[in-house]
């Protein structure tokens, strides 16, 4: 299952980078397995914010080798009935509680090879805090799992799992309109609008404000121009060149996103 080398474990979490939560996780896993090779890959998504996580995850984890375990702690039904998850995906693993967080992946990279009920115990700490499975369970199921332990091991396969809603996108023929799904750190407005569906020519709209501009990257423009282009994400993206475009428009995730189609003239 792991491939050549101390196995990987990446931690995706709410934690914020000033509680002690991620360095107990950390600690349970080495537990575990002293060589795993862990690695935060972010402890900021905004408190029990599943689509965030949603789309963090979908542009993060398809970059990691086979083998790699992920834990996903974004949990606010910590305590309650809902099942936790260990999700096989192109050759990756990932343990999630069952809200749909991962569920993106399964939709754009999938479908997943299997999913699994973690209901065995033996593979859990000893005493499991009602309210810090992911310290109690997620990670030391983790810390076996990166030891080799079989995926069979933990629970029973399933069929039934919640999904998360996925962004709205209605491509029509002479309009689009999507959603604001993700604004990242410098501003940028990433929508829901895949690369291929915007025509050249296309207007893009948020609000009242319409961008006509198309570029290839933000170094085409000069400051403080609003823009649109493709992203890495391969989303389109509304930009401000070195401003916050989410600034600009008071945009938020959620919001519409408009991209009028330019109809071009029947030939005579």
């Amino acid at each position: 299952m792991i491939l050549g080398g101390p196995a990987i474990v990446t931690l995706v979490t709410d934690f914020g980078n000033r509680s002690p939560y991620s360095a107990a996780l950390k600690g349970v896993i080495l537990g575990v397995n002293p060589a795993a090779a862990i690695v935060d890959l972010t402890h900021e998504i905004p408190p029990q914010n599943l689509r965030h996580a949603a789309y963090y995850l979908l542009q993060a984890i398809p970059h990691y080798p086979a083998g790699t375990v992920h834990i996903v702690v974004v949990d606010p039904g910590v305590g309650s009935e809902r099942a936790i998850l260990l999700v096989e995906l192109s050759r990756q693993y990932l343990i999630v509680p069952d809200n749909g967080c991962w569920t993106w992946l399964d939709h754009f990279y999938g479908p997943a090879g299997s999913v699994r009920q973690v209901t065995e115990s033996r593979y859990w700490r000893n005493a499991v805090s009602p309210t810090f499975h992911g310290r109690d369970i997620f990670a030391p199921v983790a810390g076996w799992l990166s030891r080799g332990v079989a995926a069979e091991c933990f629970g029973p396969e399933t069929s039934s799992w919640v999904r998360l809603g996925l962004p709205a996108c209605d491509i029509g023929t002479e309009e689009i309109v999507g959603e604001v799904m993700f604004i990242d750190d410098f501003g940028n407005v990433i929508s829901s609008i895949p690369e291929n569906a915007v025509p050249a020519g296309a207007r893009v709209q948020h609000g009242q404000e319409i961008v006509t501009r198309r570029l290839q990257t933000y170094a085409d423009a000069q400051t403080g121009e609003l823009v649109y282009l493709m992203s890495s994400s391969g989303f389109l993206e509304i930009a401000e060149v070195q401003g916050n475009a989410a600034r600009r428009l008071g945009a938020r995730p959620g919001d519409a996103v408009h991209v009028k189609v330019t109809m071009q003239p029947a030939n005579p």
